[in-house]
């Protein structure tokens, strides 16, 4: 076997481990919300660290963190939660970034992008409005630009400063909503 296919074989092992083991890991939580609110607000710091880890293993997953950053408004109030959710967000951005870059090796994008239709082949994705604009889709824009951004390569500081730009939006935005329903609860 080539080094080329064992890294390949390598990679989709490594990225099919990671997805099944959050999603397992998203299960646990989702049938344990209430638990899991009560065990962050109890625990001190360590609870915005877990926190921002979550984003992490959600990252993984297809499951979006838009909720997690309510959560976050609603247990640690609006400056705090936008703070974690930004630094969980940035944090979620860089892994399914590295993630993209792991799909680009597996499938061998770089020589299979020329054999895209409709144009694609000259897509770019390294524009401003693609990586800050798509980032504002609901539920999945910051997903797919983030794959999207590791797949072609875009260069991974302008990558994470437009992502952090996006993220700190998209995070007040949550927190503030989250800390919102809380008052109103």
């Amino acid at each position: 076997m080539s080094q080329s296919t064992l890294n390949r074989l390598t990679t989709l092992l490594v990225l099919i481990a990671s997805f099944v083991a959050s999603i397992i890991f998203v299960i646990l939580i989702a049938k344990n919300v209430s638990v899991v609110e009560h065990y962050l607000r109890a625990i001190g710091i360590i609870g915005p660290l877990i926190s921002i880890l979550l984003y992490g293993i959600l990252s993984v997953t297809p499951i979006p963190s838009d909720p997690l950053s309510v959560i976050n408004g609603a247990i640690f109030g609006p400056v705090w939660g936008s703070l974690i959710s930004w630094m969980g967000n940035n944090l979620a951005a860089a892994v399914e970034y590295t993630i993209g870059k792991g799909v680009n090796v597996v499938t061998d994008f770089d020589n299979q992008k020329q054999k895209l239709p409709l144009g694609l082949n000259k897509f770019k994705p390294d524009s401003l409005w693609f990586l800050i604009g798509v980032r504002f889709l609901p539920q999945f824009g910051g997903k797919i630009t983030s794959f999207v951004a590791g797949i072609y390569h875009v260069p991974l500081i302008k990558y994470l400063w437009t992502a952090a730009i996006a993220n700190l939006v998209g995070s007040i935005l949550f927190a503030l909503g989250g800390y919102g329903l809380l008052q109103l609860l």
